[in-house]
């Protein structure tokens, strides 16, 4: 492909976030897709075999990205309370500079029948998690009473809810307050001894 190529190939598929977030991905048409990038309607099919294709090629590629980003925080010297946080902050942080972008990940993905075609990749985000909570038992930073991959699915699900609640409006989208809230409850929680339980 050629630069240009590649240029008007992620044109395309930027414009493809903006009418999937605004139209929903059943309303929208190729035609919208191909106007809103300013391109003929036939020059996408030289791109993507189909407005399927196109939504596929976005989760893919956006999901490649923070899957990365979760790696390389999750291989650093740092604590691992520190390298946890830094995980939540890239997942929420995806809002403030990309809400169409979530928008769409939740949305056409994450709340239809797609997500089950593309459990591997979400499952390699747990693993991230849960290798950190690993990580953070073996060298004592995190209580060891917990099961690993159970901490990461709730981890995971507390990130994906927020995002969700956004996305639907049910909360008012303040990144640093939610991140400090994750943060607070989940490494606290993770940190601490277990509370005593009354009988």
């Amino acid at each position: 492909m050629t630069e240009r190529s590649i240029e008007r190939r992620q044109e395309i598929l930027d414009a493809a976030v903006r009418v999937f977030a605004r139209k929903g991905f059943h309303a929208a048409r190729v035609g919208d897709i191909a106007e809103e990038a300013g391109v003929a309607h036939g020059l996408l099919y030289h791109y993507f075999a189909s407005k399927d294709e196109v939504l596929e090629t976005i989760f893919r590629e956006a999901w490649a990205e923070l899957l990365e980003a979760f790696r390389i925080a999750s291989e650093t010297d740092e604590p691992a309370p520190e390298q946890l946080r830094k995980v939540c902050a890239i997942l929420l942080r995806t809002w403030g500079h990309s809400p169409e972008l979530v928008t769409v990940l939740v949305r056409e993905i994450a709340r239809s029948g797609e997500l089950v075609n593309r459990l591997e990749d979400v499952q390699e985000a747990f693993r991230v998690v849960e290798r950190i909570v690993a990580r953070g038992q073996q060298r004592g930073e995190f209580r060891p009473d917990l099961d690993p991959r159970l901490t990461a699915t709730i981890v995971y699900g507390a990130l994906e809810e927020i995002l969700t609640s956004w996305v639907l409006g049910a909360l008012p989208d303040e990144i640093a307050a939610a991140e400090r809230a994750v943060v607070d409850v989940v490494v606290g929680g993770l940190a601490q001894a277990p509370a005593a339980v009354r009988s």
